[in-house]
């Protein structure tokens, strides 16, 4: 049997060809299961947050355990029917978009509480959470939020436990008016109010805005539920 030429132009082109395809094989199976896992991480931490937002441990309590269902409401507050887990948490990674299309993730837990996704801009980019209301639909049992560039030790304090628990037991209503709740400068003189951030207004006045409006488009959800009460 003839040998191959292992000097010849034609080994090198045929040795490159398979190196290169090998090699991207290599990467984009290494790729995928990165994307995965990263995904994994991703869908864990959100469902962390809410196990938060409703004054449990996520360390010791399972979202399963807490979160009696996940569903899509539309603009009525009427259930989506069709839409699955991951249709509901892959809304969570563009709200915006979400709620443009009439599609409002909400997370109900065995206790009666709900959880709401916020999403809204602070001073350098964006600020998000998520709110947890009692069965009345109005005290706030709870809150998370996050941000992808706040000013450290300033906006940053958001994520704090400190900021977080002192809207714990604040109320969204006034009777039956939606007034939200948010962060005053000079300090609360209400119940609908917390104390601002000392030195950042610019994301208080996000926390603000993103409260305001995303609860907004659960009012028919909420109103419908309240009258139940």
């Amino acid at each position: 049997m003839a040998k191959f030429n292992v000097n010849s132009n034609a080994y090198i082109i045929i040795y490159s060809v398979v190196m290169v395809v090998v090699v991207a094989v290599l990467l984009s199976v290494t790729s995928l299961s990165l994307q995965s896992r990263q995904n994994e991480n991703m869908l864990n931490e959100k469902r962390q947050q809410i196990v938060k937002a409703l004054g449990e441990n996520p360390e010791t309590a399972a979202y399963g355990d807490v979160v009696a269902e996940a569903a899509m409401l539309d603009k009525s507050g009427n259930k989506i029917e069709g839409k699955t887990d991951a249709d509901i948490f892959n809304a969570l990674g563009d709200l915006t978009a979400s709620f443009e299309a009439g599609e409002f993730p909400v997370f109900k837990a065995a206790n009666g509480c709900v959880v709401i996704p916020v999403y809204g801009a602070g001073l350098w980019g964006p600020i998000w959470g998520y709110i947890a209301l009692e069965p009345d639909m109005s005290t706030v049992k709870g809150i998370v939020m996050d941000h992808s560039g706040e000013t450290p030790g300033l906006g940053a304090e958001i994520t704090t436990d400190k900021v977080q628990s002192s809207f714990v037991g604040k109320t969204i209503f006034e009777g039956t008016e939606f007034v939200s709740v948010s962060m005053r400068k000079g300090g609360a003189t209400n119940n609908h109010e917390v104390d601002a951030i000392s030195g950042g207004t610019k994301t208080c006045d996000g926390v603000n805005e993103m409260l305001k409006s995303g609860i907004e488009g659960y009012l028919p959800y909420l109103n419908a539920n309240k009258s139940n009460k």
